[in-house]
């Protein structure tokens, strides 16, 4: 299988590392890149901050770096993943869209050795809503002087086993992520609405 991906070095190396099985073949994309080549699997992990970079790939696969946006807003052969920092080593991998993109993808990530969570085709995924709902709460926590940054992380890492405190995934993920998808998701639910404390970061 030929795997063309759109990353970073680091994240390059990382998304190579995680197919086990099989012998797979892998090109790292850039913009720069004269054309784009052939293959079965596409890759992009800058999409939200750069832009589609595969929107001319129509009879191939393509799995995006997308968290906040819909997957409606995206060809039908179009998927996408959460690869928020903190998620993206996790074992397995999130994915959302329509289902014929969702049982491609499945099929070409399982001969790959990946193993996948299928979640709704909602903005924010699972994952990154609740930590996002749990960063924010933190924030209200903050505010109302129950504890510091640091006690709350401890107590979180401690008494739920999460492997980051709240304010420490904020930083991982980036203030301005988690901003935008409680933004997003407090347009139709009130209950995301961003903490005081943290509009003025």
């Amino acid at each position: 299988m030929q795997i063309i991906i759109k990353a970073t070095d680091e994240i390059f190396s990382t998304w190579t590392s995680k197919f086990k099985v099989g012998e797979h073949d892998f090109i790292q994309y850039h913009s720069t890149t004269a054309s784009l080549p052939e293959g079965d699997l596409f890759i992009d992990t800058c999409f939200e901050e750069e832009g589609p970079a595969f929107l001319s790939v129509t009879s191939a696969m393509v799995l995006v770096n997308a968290v906040i946006t819909p997957t409606i807003t995206m060809p039908e052969n179009f998927a996408r993943y959460n690869g928020w920092r903190g998620f993206f080593d996790q074992p397995k991998l999130e994915i959302a869209g329509n289902a014929y993109a969702i049982n491609k993808i499945i099929e070409h990530l399982t001969k790959a050795g990946i193993e996948t969570v299928v979640s709704p085709d909602e903005i924010g995924m699972i994952s990154p809503r609740v930590v996002s709902m749990i960063i924010n709460e933190a924030y209200f926590a903050l505010a109302e002087n129950i504890s510091s940054k640091e006690e709350i992380n401890t107590a979180m890492k401690l008494g739920t086993n999460y492997p980051y405190g709240p304010f420490e995934w904020c930083e991982l993920i980036g203030f301005q992520k988690v901003s935008t998808l409680l933004q997003s998701l407090a347009k139709t639910n009130e209950r995301y609405s961003l903490a005081p404390a943290f509009q003025i970061i």
